[in-house]
């Protein structure tokens, strides 16, 4: 079979630029040389070191689109691969997700279609090609296409599909009147605290943990972490922007300013969603940057000279009102369970250094539930798998199950 090419991308260290080679007929199974991307008849393409075949842009969900994709975790090794029902389940400034189906093995993909910059590797794609864990929504292929534009090109990340996130679950108990189990507070938290304790083992920070990026399987309860488009391998010296991360769970530093935080500013915004389980709403609901400070300050009061000093040193100057701690037994409903405010302070101090770890917040008693034989979900299934842990794994430190 042969083909018409109109367009060639080749991978330098320069980026991915366009190399011109207008119809070159070229056999459908055979092998270019690495770092060439071919894209045929301005379409779609496949990536580097790969062969090229035909693709069809999403659009009619009954048709089947194959392409040539880069397998996700691994040396790179390029395989054919063809899906069909596909389906726009999600946009935004980042650019679209579809939901596909596998052909082969009929299993459900998400699709996150994002512009490349050909001047730049993407983050996103080096940060999720090198992460592999089970509470991490898993990277299953990647290939290259090109878009409606000259020269216009889009990576495409294929990822395991999981159907349900903590915000689209807490909201269903809350516009029900009803108050999520704290079985599953307690499930989930402990899910995205292993899941931090393993990036930041990588020196991986997320940047933008929030309920809408939790995913969950509502029968079982594995929760898995996603959206890797905001991390970065935090570099100590390095600055960082400080304008990152959704503005609820923006830990006080980044509103401050502070370009060399730490990872965790992940630990402070874990403990924005688990006060948020809790609560049934955004424990710091601020309408801009500066009202998101306000609200802080309405709940922990007034940061001290010495803490101002811990999240950014450029402000030790400024004068803000004094205000008291709200006490934290009087933010949350009365039959909140001790152990649950202890750890939601625990992890929401001003001074970074002084929250808990991810696995300091693993080891605390609130999940001590989780750790007894027995215990199970509300729809009797046993819990999901919690004590998984691999050697190093999460930077593990101690037994996490007994």
């Amino acid at each position: 079979m042969e083909l018409e090419i109109t367009a060639f991308f080749q991978w330098t260290e320069a980026g991915i630029t366009p190399v011109k080679k207008s119809g070159l007929p070229f056999s459908l199974f055979s092998t270019y040389p690495l770092g060439i991307i071919h894209i045929q008849n301005g379409v779609w393409g496949s990536g580097p070191q790969q062969n090229c075949v035909p693709f069809v842009p999403p659009g009619d969900s009954g048709k089947v689109t194959t392409v040539v994709a880069t397998l996700g975790q691994g040396p790179e090794r390029s395989q054919e691969v063809a899906y069909t029902d596909i389906k726009v389940i999600g946009n935004g400034s980042f650019g679209v997700v579809y939901q596909a189906r596998l052909a082969d093995t009929r299993e459900l993909v998400a699709i996150k279609k994002v512009l490349q910059d050909k001047r730049f590797k993407n983050r996103e794609l080096q940060i999720m090609r090198k992460l592999d864990h089970c509470n991490i929504v898993r990277l299953r292929y990647f290939f290259y296409s090109s878009g409606e534009k000259k020269d216009e090109l889009y990576l495409n990340l294929v990822l395991e599909y999981v159907p349900e996130t903590v915000y689209r679950v807490a909201r269903h108990f809350t516009k029900a009147k009803l108050t999520i189990p704290i079985i599953y507070v307690k499930v989930y938290m402990y899910q995205l605290f292993r899941s931090l304790a393993y990036i930041h083992s990588q020196g991986v920070c997320h940047r933008d943990i929030k309920p809408q990026n939790l995913l969950v399987d509502p029968d079982t309860a594995v929760l898995k972490l996603c959206d890797f488009g905001s991390a970065k391998q935090l570099v100590r010296g390095e600055p960082n922007v400080s304008y990152i991360c959704s503005r609820y769970y923006r830990a006080p530093e980044l509103i401050f300013g502070a370009t060399d935080y730490t990872s965790s500013i992940d630990v402070w915004s874990a403990g924005c969603v688990l006060a948020e389980l809790l609560l049934g709403q955004p424990i710091f609901p601020g309408d801009s940057g500066v009202d998101q400070l306000v609200e802080i300050i309405k709940v922990l009061g007034t940061p001290t000279r010495e803490q101002i000093r811990e999240m950014n040193p450029n402000y030790t100057e400024f004068k803000f009102p004094q205000i008291k701690a709200h006490p934290w037994t009087k933010v949350f409903k009365s039959r909140t369970p001790p152990e649950a405010i202890t750890l939601c302070s625990s992890l929401l101090e001003y001074t970074p250094s002084s929250r808990l770890s991810p696995l300091e917040a693993c080891a605390h008693n609130f999940f001590d539930e989780l750790r007894c034989p027995g215990t199970q979900l509300p729809n009797n299934r046993p819990l999901p798998p919690l004590f998984n842990f691999s050697p190093g794994g999460e930077g593990l430190a101690w037994d996490l199950g007994s």
